[in-house]
């Protein structure tokens, strides 16, 4: 039950919320075509792969590692930094942004593109101004250091490990 309920924010994000743009932007889905209709149906679907394959990754390394779940109700218990976060610090919106790209490419919709921007610029400004602060009192120097040391969103070639310093 506990991980059935954090699963709420991304069903919301990654299907409820396109599904009620798709539906409010009309019936016709093809409204932009980056590509001919199947590369871009297939461009699209290997991006949803790709970012649900990220997701699933960080999900279960939330679980295991932090003892906890993606959802703010029910947050880890222990700093996940290992894996994939000794890269970027926010992997598992970077797979949601992939999800959403990947929609957006399938169904080519302008609406999912605002949908996509808007959900980028909300996670920024929730992260920066209220994740982070969280972060920072629950986990103190641990999280500090892990910050100044693994970006946001553009991921570092080398992983970091605790203890190391930016060079």
């Amino acid at each position: 039950m506990r991980y059935t309920k954090a699963l709420v924010l991304p069903v919301g994000v990654l299907v409820v919320a396109p599904a009620v743009i798709l539906v409010l932007c009309g019936s016709r889905i093809f409204g932009i075509n980056f590509f001919s209709p199947l590369l871009q149906v297939l461009i699209g679907l290997i991006l949803c792969v790709a970012g649900l394959k990220v997701m699933i990754v960080t999900i279960k390394m939330f679980a295991s590692i932090g003892e906890g779940t993606l959802a703010p109700w029910d947050p880890t218990i222990h700093l996940v930094t290992d894996g994939i976060y000794s890269h970027v610090r926010n992997p598992m919106i970077i797979g949601v942004m992939v999800v959403l790209l990947g929609e957006t490419i399938v169904f080519g919709s302008l609406g999912l593109v605002m949908f996509v921007v808007l959900v980028f610029i909300a996670n920024t400004l929730y992260f920066h101004y209220s994740e982070e602060k969280g972060l920072e009192k629950r986990f103190d120097g641990e999280y500090l250091e892990y910050m100044r040391n693994v970006p946001m969103w553009v991921p570092r070639i080398n992983p970091w490990t605790k203890g190391e310093k930016r060079s």
